[in-house]
């Protein structure tokens, strides 16, 4: 019997990076033990995954990975001990959980590891036995969902938002500020009155009825009349994902539009069918065909039309600056630059005599460029824990940007090295079905006692859904916010109200900031927050202090705080312009 070949290759990954990982973990400081557990966590789960008798050297493999496991889960444990004088010790905690232990980690399963019986009770008794339960509102309309589902570059979107122009009331859900600040123009530029609002700002137009924002910020409460959700195969994202859960659920309105790659159908129609609503399905197919090129593109090569992808910022800039040195004029695109200078970008490209685009896969979502031929620099990328290869999905996503509808007859798909066989059979395989909703915490965890909010959310994490199509969102962020303001002793709504703030909580700069505001409106008693500076000389400067600026405006309104707007738009203006001018001369 011979080895499965997928399988014997993310063994064999998983082997070469072990130290890798051993090294990080030792050198990580405690903020980053968490994130170092789940990395690991997830590789034992994935080398349990992948099993075969016939894999040498599995079982030392495995050995090492969980060994690495134990000893961070040990030092967590010894932090915990010293800052709440207890004696808990790593055998006796993973005694009879070693489950819940690879599953949620050492801190999850040592909240719930003493939990009193009544504890558990409440959870169920307060929780709905299905998150579908938790929106009556929703529950008491009768809704039909319209899929718009296919490939990319399909005008699935637009279709959507045709419906929502008509109608006297809509809401359009973005997964990017970018997308929620593009339509939220367009739709006062065309005579229709809309309202924008994401995380970063809040601008109201006299007379609107329709409102554009970001799928975190939806208010479920509203009655509409035509919704659109975007990019709802995101639901599945850890991270994010209960966002999207949470509007196809909670939606109040009998018209919802949900566009997205069809991979997410199965899914959307268990979703509808615990709803008790309705749903009509219409596919889309690509009428500008994808051609693959056989021989590798080198960069003196690149023409107009030309967009490469790479898979971080360090090798956007790396290309871009080779490209301008040998005369080459190109705009770059990557997750850090602040959505007012990714728009000044893209409409550099589309203005440009001779465009060329340097991206990362953030081009794959929403935007549609005039590419003629997507260029993809490299086969594999980092998504925050692992580099891993790209999937059919991803291949699909990011190489369907190239053929515009209207401006070119074929899309041209090609790579710089030899990986265009992987990109040509990432194309050709069938993508696998997304198979799970992530949901979030309720508010309700609130009323239950005898915890801390921390310890809820660990046991919350612990608990198993009654249906197996949804699975808990990754709470690790929250975990971590919760820590910085453990010392503050604050009512557990206002804890509640801070972990869900959204910002980098990796981060070292943002998190003291953070920790800053926390002193200044709780501590101090202060009634407005001080503005953030910084001495900025570099590019990653500027973007931090973007995000710094942004925490500012978002602890603000957290906590109905006055903001100062004037100064926050003159200074995010002046950001954008500095980072701007920085990309343009290099």
């Amino acid at each position: 019997m011979k080895t499965n070949r997928k399988n014997q290759r993310l063994f064999e990954d998983m082997r070469k990076k072990y130290p890798q990982y051993k090294q990080q973990a030792a050198q990580g400081k405690l903020s980053s033990l968490y994130h170092n557990e789940a990395v690991v966590r997830n590789q034992l789960k994935r080398l349990n995954g992948i099993w075969e008798p016939e894999l040498p050297g599995y079982d030392t493999v495995y050995a090492n990975y969980a060994a690495l496991l134990e000893d961070i889960s040990t030092r967590l444990l010894e932090r915990y001990n010293q800052k709440n004088h207890t004696l808990y010790q790593f055998a006796q905690v993973v005694k009879g959980h070693k489950k819940e232990y690879l599953q949620s980690g050492m801190m999850a399963v040592l909240a719930a590891y003493h939990i009193p019986k009544q504890v558990r009770e409440e959870f169920q008794r307060l929780l709905p036995k299905a998150p579908h339960l938790e929106y009556p509102q929703a529950r008491r309309m009768k809704r039909t969902f319209y899929l718009h589902l296919g490939e990319t570059n399909t005008g699935k979107t637009y279709q959507a938002l045709m419906r929502m122009k008509g109608s006297e009331r809509g809401i359009y859900l973005a997964p990017l500020r970018i997308l929620a600040l593009e339509n939220f123009e367009r739709l006062n530029h065309e005579g229709i009155p809309c309202d924008l609002l994401t995380g970063e700002e809040e601008m109201r137009v006299d007379g609107a009825r329709h409102l554009c924002c970001t799928v975190e910020k939806a208010a479920l409460e509203p009655q509409y009349d035509v919704a659109v959700i975007d990019e709802v195969q995101l639901l599945n994202d850890s991270q994010r994902g209960d966002a999207w859960t949470r509007a196809i659920l909670g939606l109040c309105c009998e018209e919802i539009h949900l566009c997205g790659a069809a991979l997410v159908k199965d899914q959307l129609l268990k979703l509808i069918h615990d709803c008790g609503d309705e749903y009509v399905f219409t596919p889309y197919v690509r009428t500008i065909p994808l051609q693959v090129e056989h021989s590798p593109v080198r960069l003196a090569a690149i023409r107009a039309g030309d967009a490469l992808v790479a898979f971080s910022k360090r090798q956007v800039l790396g290309l871009s600056s080779r490209l301008t040195d040998m005369g080459i004029d190109n705009q770059v695109i990557y997750g850090d630059l602040p959505p007012e200078v990714r728009r000044m970008q893209y409409q550099a490209f589309i203005r440009s005599p001779r465009p060329v685009l340097v991206a990362t896969d953030a081009i794959g979502m929403g935007v549609n460029l005039p590419i003629r031929r997507l260029i993809f620099t490299q086969k594999e990328k980092f998504d925050g824990e692992n580099f891993r290869s790209l999937t059919p999905q991803e291949v699909k996503q990011i190489a369907g940007r190239a053929g515009r509808i209207g401006i070119y007859d074929v899309g041209y798909v090609a790579c710089l090295d030899n990986s265009i066989p992987f990109i040509e059979a990432m194309l050709d395989t069938a993508d696998e079905a997304i198979a799970q909703a992530v949901i979030g915490p309720s508010e309700v965890i609130l009323q239950i006692p005898l915890l801390s909010l921390r310890e809820k959310l660990a046991l919350w994490s612990l608990e198993k859904e009654t249906l197996p199509y949804y699975r808990k969102k990754d709470v690790r962020d929250y975990l971590a916010v919760l820590d910085v303001l453990k010392p503050y002793r604050l009512p557990e709504p206002v804890q509640w109200q801070l972990m869900r703030i959204p910002f980098d909580v990796a981060s070292e700069a943002l998190i003291s900031l953070f920790d800053e505001y926390v002193q200044k409106r709780f501590v101090e008693g202060a009634a407005q927050l001080p503005k953030p500076h910084s001495l900025c000389r570099y590019l990653g400067d500027w973007e931090l202090y973007y995000q710094q600026v942004g925490l500012y405006y978002a602890f603000s309104k957290a906590l109905e705080m006055p903001v100062d707007e004037p100064w926050l738009k003159a200074m995010r203006i002046r950001i954008c312009q500095e980072i701007q001018g920085i990309l343009k001369n290099g």
